[in-house]
């Protein structure tokens, strides 16, 4: 898998983030769903990845800076019909590799409470990440957990 910095303008990106955030829309009410546009994506504290298998995209995922020494996963996203081959962790593995490259302590990430998120926590619970408290400006709410983890 090739894994790229995008700039969130191909088409097959856009149609894999406007995906997640119909689907993200579809499990979570409005003020529970933390999946960013591709506005907010854009913004300077974020950088953004695309994997590909040739010209094929199977997955995206992001960091975004909370400091200099905390990043926060976003928008991970596996392309459905790329589901369960891998790509999600090799996408994970990168995002941690990055956090570590430029120094940061800590990684987290918040996503859904709900069954249909058990495969993503999973995914991070097998990397080491361990569920916390709210972090940055997330308050409690049922249908997200947060998790954390030391680099």
């Amino acid at each position: 898998m090739d894994i790229k910095i995008d700039d969130l303008t191909g088409p097959d990106v856009v149609a894999l983030i406007v995906e997640h955030l119909q689907d993200m829309a579809s499990l979570s009410p409005p003020e529970s769903t933390h999946a960013l546009n591709l506005d907010k994506l854009k913004k300077p504290d974020i950088t953004f990845w695309s994997g590909w298998e040739q010209d094929v995209l199977v997955g995206c995922g992001a960091i975004k800076e909370l400091d200099s020494q905390h990043g926060e996963i976003k928008s991970m996203r596996t392309s459905t019909s790329h589901l369960r081959k891998g790509v999600a962790k090799r996408i994970l593995e990168h995002i941690i590799e990055e956090a570590k490259r430029r120094g940061y302590q800590r990684v987290s990430l918040e996503t859904g409470s709900m069954d249909a998120f058990g495969p993503a926590r999973r995914l991070y619970e097998s990397f080491g990440f361990q569920y916390c408290k709210p972090f940055s400006d997330y308050i409690e709410d049922p249908y997200s957990v947060f998790m954390t983890m030391e680099l």
